[in-house]
């Protein structure tokens, strides 16, 4: 694990420079036991500069200093990286065994330099650590000086191992971990949809459960702002340029041989180049670090996957629109958590119950003014009900109730020629499923996102205004244990162009953040930030005081480069990307 002493070291040697801007997401730290023996692994350092689709690679082999290969009771990432200049944020994800681990991206640099660091508990993963293979990490970057873009990044990762001991056993782990991959041996192992990520799969014959993890991101022009793309009907009411089309729904579905198992509302992602980079220097909105997971039980369909022939699982993405289209660029991918009988003898049962269609329930209503200012809203339902009966060769007979009900709306308004624009979305729902009536998968969220958005009169600048609100009371699997999170963000600022040149701008961001989990574990954290400079950086809970709390120190004049977020209609589409 990086020690404080390690971490003021490194950020010495950004550009060469004390006092580099330190970027933190405000999340909870890992809870990982106290007292134990820890082992620390450097996995790779590698200076990331024209590095498009040449991601590091490492052969990975299992420790064995904190005890057996998969006896730890729990495991840490370990994530310091650096960078000046001028560069776009950057979508990063580390693959393991063809796994996806964990997806990231990268705060956007400073020209006197910036550092994070990020740890992330992937005790989730211990069958993959226990055996050795291939880490693949992908941070797609380009460097052009002749356009500005100088920042390079450099990214230390390492691996921290929690040894078990009579008080702190080794950790629950399922008995296998299929990808939902492209099997890629020497790239990010995501795929780019539509159409779709399909993966040929062959089930153990003794499977009794299997739950799923899916990673979904929209990403690149269209699709990083999806919240703002409107409705088909009413995109030519707009100027040219004001709004993608194919509208804001967005919905993860994840199928089994072409039949839905489940969906995902997915979270509105603020990367740290979002409409105005400045509100999210040094505190990157929720989830732009650690990007959130989306959970499928899958066990129902496990009397037809434990069949021992090849299935199809599917993971895509679908709007509310008649065709059910999206713009390019979701990146999705996933695993399964795969348990399996004490014998060897193959599972039977059937699915007793269906009750879901393939698309939601949708509707678009609008109106557009004599002035030309439209009003459009979207608004969408989701419900689903799965039952099965799951009989193991041991006998053990499971009833499985797996249900969802998911909703929607997302209202829009351009006004002045649409120079400005306004976005209040909310997805909400619960998912749960019953296993013999005992709760193992639980997710009951609140996103609540709300954008203004205003180019000047004269089109020199823009403001915008951000409240982002993520509540989730999560118990993903049986492996885990209820978290309840509440993070809310209220972001704004705004970007002009200077008399002699260029341009520079102005940024405030305050978030308040709360954690508590089944076990007690508790984390607050309520901070301040106006142009760099934080106001106020207060924590509490039972989990406070992890020396990976930094409290930023310089403050700074706010100027872009001039090849950064192009004034005028252009910048409807904000100019951000990867």
């Amino acid at each position: 694990m990086w020690s404080a002493v390690a971490f003021v070291a490194l950020s010495s040697t950004v550009a060469g420079v004390s006092g580099a801007l330190v970027n933190f997401q405000v999340a909870q730290p890992p809870v990982v036991p106290s007292g134990v023996k820890t082992c620390t692994h450097s996995l790779l350092e590698r200076n990331f500069a024209n590095s498009y689709y040449q991601p590091e690679i490492v052969e990975y082999v299992p420790p064995t200093d904190c005890g057996a290969p998969g006896s730890w009771t729990a495991i840490t990432l370990n994530w310091t990286a650096t960078s000046n200049g001028t560069q776009y944020d950057r979508l990063s994800a580390i693959s393991f065994h063809n796994v996806e681990v964990w997806r990231t991206s990268t705060p956007e640099p400073t020209l006197a330099g910036i550092i994070w660091t990020y740890l992330k508990d992937v005790t989730l993963f211990t069958p993959l650590f226990a055996k050795p293979g291939r880490l693949i990490l992908d941070l797609n970057n380009i460097v052009d000086p002749s356009q500005g873009i100088t920042g390079e990044y450099f990214v230390r990762l390492s691996v921290t191992f929690y040894a078990s001991n009579l008080l702190h056993p080794p950790a629950k782990a399922a008995d296998t971990i299929l990808p939902l991959s492209n099997f890629s041996p020497d790239q990010a192992n995501y795929v780019s949809v539509p159409p779709a990520l399909d993966t040929v799969l062959t089930f153990p014959r003794n499977s009794v459960s299997a739950f799923a993890e899916l990673y979904a991101s929209g990403n690149s022009q269209d699709e990083e702002f999806w919240y703002f793309d409107t409705a088909n009907e009413y995109i030519d009411k707009l100027p040219s340029g004001a709004a993608s089309p194919r509208g804001p729904y967005r919905e993860v579905r994840l199928l089994v041989d072409g039949q839905l198992a489940g969906s995902a509302l997915p979270w509105a992602v603020f990367f740290t180049g979002a409409i105005n980079p400045l509100v999210w220097r040094p505190i990157p909105a929720y989830g732009a670090l650690d990007l959130p997971r989306y959970y499928v039980d899958l066990t129902p369909f496990i009397p037809k996957l434990a069949d021992g022939l090849n299935h199809t699982v599917t993971v895509d993405i679908i709007s509310a629109e008649d065709d059910h289209a999206t713009n390019q660029n979701w990146y999705v991918s996933g695993n399964i958590q795969v348990f399996v009988d004490s014998t060897s003898k193959p599972t039977t049962g059937k699915i007793t119950k269906y009750s879901a269609s393939p698309y939601p329930i949708s509707q678009v209503t609008g109106s557009v003014a004599e002035n030309g200012d439209v009003n459009v809203t979207v608004s969408a339902t989701r419900s689903l009900t799965i039952e099965a009966e799951i009989v193991a060769g041991s006998g053990k007979k499971t009833l499985v109730h797996w249900s969802q009900n998911l909703s929607y709306v997302n209202k829009q308004t351009f006004t002045d020629d649409a120079n400005s624009q306004t976005v209040k979305q909310k997805s909400s729902g619960t998912s749960v499923s019953l296993h013999n009536g005992i709760p193992v998968v639980s997710d009951i969220f609140s996103y609540p996102v709300d954008v203004d958005f205003a180019l000047y009169p004269d089109g020199s600048g823009y403001t915008v205004v951000f409240d982002h609100t993520y509540t989730r009371s999560l118990l993903p699997n049986p492996l885990t244990y209820t978290t309840n999170i509440n993070s809310y963000q209220h972001a704004n600022g705004s970007i002009w162009a200077l008399p002699t040149g260029g341009r520079t701008g102005n940024g405030t961001n305050i978030n308040s953040f709360k954690y508590l989990d089944l076990h007690g574990n508790s984390y607050t954290r309520d901070v301040a930030v106006t142009n760099n400079t934080i106001s106020y950086d207060r924590v509490g809970g039972s989990l406070a005081g992890s020396p990976f709390q930094f409290v930023l120190q310089p403050a700074g004049r706010n100027v872009l480069d001039a090849a950064r977020l192009p004034l005028g209609r252009a910048s409807r589409r904000f100019g951000s990307g990867f």
